[in-house]
């Protein structure tokens, strides 16, 4: 095994400091990015208004047939369709916000997002190392 130091990234020899300060900066970068993000949930539309009870049924159907014949297929099948159902029917009503932000706000967190990023992918190449070292 080669004699490896403190200062290895990602199995390559150097690129430790360059690593942990594009982690740093991506972190940074991304916090206040997602920081300004605003979900808000919306109403549950299945073809009307206020469907949320008849997207139940298939779950609740699953469930009392898992009651009833815990080995039945067909149970287990609505079971899980039916919750992944409710799940996408969740996901589809979120509504996602960027908030107003000055352009220069902006910049720095795309800066420190993506100039992170790319001292990550600096820090695990491999650095050829001096002769004396």
């Amino acid at each position: 095994m080669d004699n490896r130091t403190f200062r290895d990234a990602g199995g390559t020899p150097g690129g430790l400091g360059h690593f942990v300060l594009g982690f740093v900066m991506t972190c940074i970068g991304g916090y206040l990015l997602v920081n300004q993000v605003v979900v808000v949930g919306g109403f549950w539309n299945f073809y009307g208004e206020n469907t949320f009870g008849i997207t139940l049924l298939p779950m609740l159907f699953g469930i009392g047939l898992i009651f009833w014949r815990g080995r039945s297929i067909l149970g287990w099948v609505l079971t899980i369709v039916g919750a992944l159902f409710i799940l996408a029917g969740i996901f589809a009503n979120l509504h996602i916000f960027f908030r107003p932000l000055s352009l220069f706000n902006t910049m720095v967190m795309l800066v420190l997002f993506v100039g992170g990023l790319g001292l990550i992918a600096r820090g695990v190449q491999s650095h050829h190392r001096q002769p004396g070292e």
